[in-house]
């Protein structure tokens, strides 16, 4: 469905291959989650409790599943600490690198041009679907694999700093989420998640996790589909909730990659957690037919918590196949709440 290829990003004084990238216990319906402030007036502290309206998350979870009768969804799961972005609104995110013009509309088009059509793209889902909220996000490669192993033989290349910065800069004026992606390769998702804790500490930035390039028996990353494991996914899980508890933030927002069975092993070992809201996003380009087939085979099927759905500018609109709509996506069981275009 989705085939690699090699794209290459210059940096000053270094020229690097890339890679292209084209159950917890159930909560009772009756309660409601709890966080606990310390509030202090004259010295006094005093505690105030914190919640959300679990009537109308769960009526917002139905309504996602879009009327599913095998009971897959809406997943049972711990409800989310107040201030969660999911089921709230639906997330509309462009993904890309700024160093490469072939790895997405984020970074293949001026600035300017590009939060233009980011911004055309949530009104039209504003419009498929009234009942969510849709909002923008840029969704950044921060880790980029590599077809070379580099000084550091982990095939992996870790973004500079200052080009997050700037993706933030640029998420600011249309108020957008910024994502992270990480690519990998011969490298660990705790090593390189743990890298990025100063920008995850922000309210505004969440993470991505792609199991394409995630290479653990030392082949080159494009060279075959890579894995991840419950157990990776879980070391992301920890380290997003430990800094929503660390810095008192609201839930993180982890999206994990996937095209095939073999991507994601041991679903359901996957943890969900309050601090954490995990979306599968049905990664992969093809025909509607192909699409929809491995919606219905990798996500549907294999329920974890959210789903998201991949659209490509370029490669859903070739070989006389057309690109997905808004108003056949929402349609959808379950309905995806996260929308990513490359």
């Amino acid at each position: 469905m989705k085939k690699s290829t090699i794209a290459y990003i210059t940096i000053p004084l270094l020229v690097l291959s890339t890679i292209a990238c084209n159950r917890s216990k159930a909560a009772d319906s009756d309660k409601e989650i709890e966080k606990t402030a310390i509030v202090k007036v004259d010295s006094v502290e005093k505690k105030t409790v914190l919640t959300i309206d679990t009537l109308d998350f769960n009526k917002r979870m139905i309504a996602l599943s879009n009327n599913d009768t095998t009971g897959r969804w809406p997943v049972k799961a711990p409800y989310p600490l107040p201030g969660a972005l999911l089921p709230y609104n639906r997330i509309i995110a462009y993904y890309g690198n700024l160093y490469s013009t072939r790895m997405g509309i984020l970074g293949e088009i001026p600035r300017k041009q590009m939060l233009a059509k980011l911004q055309g793209e949530v009104a039209k889902w504003q419009a498929a679907d009234s009942t969510v909220k849709a909002i923008p996000a840029l969704h950044y490669i921060a880790v980029t694999a590599q077809g070379a192993p580099g000084k550091n033989n982990m095939y992996r290349m870790r973004m500079p700093f200052k080009q997050i910065d700037t993706i933030i800069s640029w998420a600011k004026p249309i108020n957008a989420l910024v994502f992270l992606d990480i690519q990998v390769g011969h490298s660990t998702v705790k090593a390189e998640v743990a890298e990025l804790e100063q920008y995850l500490s922000m309210p505004n930035v969440h993470l991505g996790i792609d199991p394409e390039f995630s290479m653990k028996n030392g082949e080159r990353p494009g060279s075959k589909i890579g894995h991840f494991t419950a157990a990776d996914i879980n070391d992301a899980i920890d380290i997003l909730a430990k800094i929503v508890r660390k810095n008192k933030l609201t839930p993180k927002v982890l999206v994990i990659h996937r095209f095939t069975q073999g991507m994601v092993k041991n679903y359901k070992e996957i943890k969900t957690v309050p601090e954490v809201q995990i979306v599968m996003d049905m990664d992969g380009f093809g025909s509607q037919v192909l699409k929809k087939d491995s919606y219905i085979s990798y996500i549907y099927r294999e329920p974890v918590q959210f789903t998201g759905f991949k659209l490509f500018y370029k490669n859903d609109n070739k070989n006389n196949w057309k690109i997905y709509t808004p108003e056949q996506l929402v349609k959808f069981t379950p309905k995806p709440i996260y929308i990513q275009y490359q």
